[in-house]
Order: C-alpha cells, then structure tokens, then sequence
C-alpha cells in the first residue's frame, strides 16, 4: 500500500495496521479489514491526529460519517476540530422525519439518510467514511447535503481502492485519504 503523503512516517504505520482478507466477502474481492487498525492504539490515534491536522482552523462545521464505520472515525475527528457529527445512515435506522438520497450499486440501489435540520443552509462540511471504491456511497452523501445548502469542502477516507476510480465519480470534490491500496 502507497500513501498520499509519503513524508509522514505515521502512514506506513497506519497502511500495515490494516489486515487484507482475500476472497471476502466473496471470491476476488480483498477486503480491506479496519479493525486490526482499530486494534493499534498508536495507529488509531495517528490516523485520527492526521485528519484533524489538515481540517483544524478550516472552519468546519459539520463532519458527516457514513455509516458504519464513518460513525468510528467522524466522532472524534469533529470533536477535535470542534464541529458537530450528523451521522448518515442506512433507510429506517433514524427515528423522526429524515430526507433521503437514493443511489445506485452495481447490482440494484439503496438509499441513504439524515434527520431533517441536522444540518444548515451555510453550513461547512466534511463528509467521512473509512474507505472510497466506487465512490457511490460519497456521491450519494454530497447530494444529501448539498441539496440542503451545506457546502462540502471535503470528502476523506483511510482507504482508497483506486482501480475501482471512485475518486472520478466525485467530480470536483476533493478527496484526502491517507492509503491507497496496490
């Protein structure tokens, strides 16, 4: 695995705390496992420190996590820099009125959600998930909020797959992840 910012030597660290599972979950795919990085104290804490370094002082008022584990890595992220997490999440796990966003898989669609008003018009917002492959799921979470008012400033994410060119669907958006698996 190759990173973004080959100086910071917390990259390397954080890239072989990140266990690869072949053939799940399914024949071909290679699973990019967090949880053997969630298991390293000082690879946590490093990816954690890294993001809120390039987004502290940038004015960030919202940091949006992609369920599921967008909820393990926005939290602490926006608590640093000192902004609020709206959560995204699957359709029918929020309770109260919510707006939606349908977007396609490869095979079929789904649907992703937030409460209504947990956002402003104005707002800024850094939307966060642990990984990007086709990037389907980040597309779907900028339109939510863009049609809203909020302006995403950034979409970032631990891991990048990038022969799958989701970076290509985000359009102008800019991107930040911190490994880029080979």
């Amino acid at each position: 695995m190759a990173s973004q910012d080959e100086q910071d030597p917390r990259i390397s660290k954080i890239s072989s705390a990140i266990r690869v599972i072949p053939n799940f979950p399914k024949p071909g795919i290679m699973f990019q496992d967090i949880t053997t990085l969630l298991l390293d104290t000082k690879a946590f804490r490093d990816t954690i420190d890294l993001f809120v370094e390039r987004y502290g002082g940038k004015d960030i008022s919202v940091v949006a996590g992609i369920e599921a584990r967008g909820f393990i890595f926005g939290p602490p992220i926006a608590l640093a820099i000192g902004a609020k997490f709206v959560p995204m999440r699957k359709p029918n796990k929020l309770p109260g009125e919510v707006i939606s966003e349908e977007y396609s898989l490869e095979y079929g669609t789904d649907i992703m959600e937030m409460h209504v008003g947990a956002v402003q018009a104005g707002e800024r917002a850094l939307i966060i998930d642990d990984l990007i492959a086709t990037g389907g799921t980040l597309c779907a979470a900028i339109k939510l909020l863009e049609r809203v008012g909020v302006h995403v400033v950034e979409c970032a994410c631990v891991i990048e797959l990038p022969e799958l060119k989701g970076r290509e669907r985000l359009g102008d958006k800019p991107l930040f992840v911190l490994v880029s698996s080979t």
